[in-house]
């Protein structure tokens, strides 16, 4: 593993959890830096490019949800946050400003282990991997390619930076191409969450993932559409 791919940051203000998960994601072969803050762990994950980053939701000073939201701005760093038993509303403002997962306090470190792993399988950290690619696995539409082994995003011949969920989301509506599905099946079946009322974590990835997609192809933008009342589809231009 090249230090980029294995390097994680851990920011909690508790030290002893933070000393629970160095010492776990070592023993699987991760380098890990430690942050007690929101602005240490800003000024680390803004400087150093790091495999993922687990963020801790409550937080002295600036809390994660802020430090994930700032953190998007500029990177697409795989984030799973630590939330506190019963804290519903956190979890769903640590989606809604772009984490890819979350785990709930007190947990095993087995389960932010296998997380992990998980997230990092799916990453696009994985887009420096050069083996070749199996043709089969691609999505190729007129404005928009999807390399789904490299986990790699191509729009307009530019190669576009989404985070982890972000790039589910995007290939979850390009493998069923004009099929329109609804905010709920999306939450459902993109996030694997289920809580009832507010949806704005799925209008928030599609516009942060429109106006990445604007940046180098308005056309591949154009493909994600609203269908009102419903949700959301990929629709490829006849």
């Amino acid at each position: 593993m090249s230090d980029y791919a294995s390097r994680i940051l851990v920011v909690d203000d508790e030290e002893r959890i933070r000393r629970l998960l160095k010492m776990y994601l070592e023993k699987e072969g991760y380098t890990i830096d430690e942050a007690e803050d929101g602005e240490t762990a800003l000024k680390l994950a803004s400087g150093t490019d790091y495999a993922l980053i687990l963020l801790d939701v409550m937080l002295p000073g600036i809390d994660g949800v802020e430090v994930c939201s700032r953190l998007r701005q500029i990177k697409a760093t795989p984030v799973i946050m630590l939330t506190a038993k019963g804290e519903e509303m956190n979890r769903v403002q640590g989606f809604e400003v772009g984490a890819d997962d979350y785990v709930v306090k007190p947990f095993s470190p087995r389960e932010v282990i296998y997380r992990v792993k998980a997230i990092l399988r799916r990453s696009s950290a994985t887009a420096f991997l050069t083996k070749e690619l199996n043709s089969s696995n691609n999505i190729v539409f007129p404005h928009l390619v999807i390399e789904h082994d490299a986990h790699r995003v191509t729009a307009g011949g530019q190669e576009v930076s989404l985070t982890p969920k972000e790039y589910e989301l995007l290939h979850y509506l390009a493998v069923s191409p004009d099929k329109v599905f609804s905010r709920e099946e999306l939450l459902k079946d993109v996030w694997n969450y289920e809580f009832f009322g507010d949806l704005r974590t799925v209008d928030t990835h599609v516009k942060r993932l429109r106006e990445k997609l604007n940046k180098v192809s308005p056309d591949a933008a154009a493909m994600i559409t609203t269908v009102w009342g419903v949700g959301y589809k990929l629709e490829v231009p006849k």
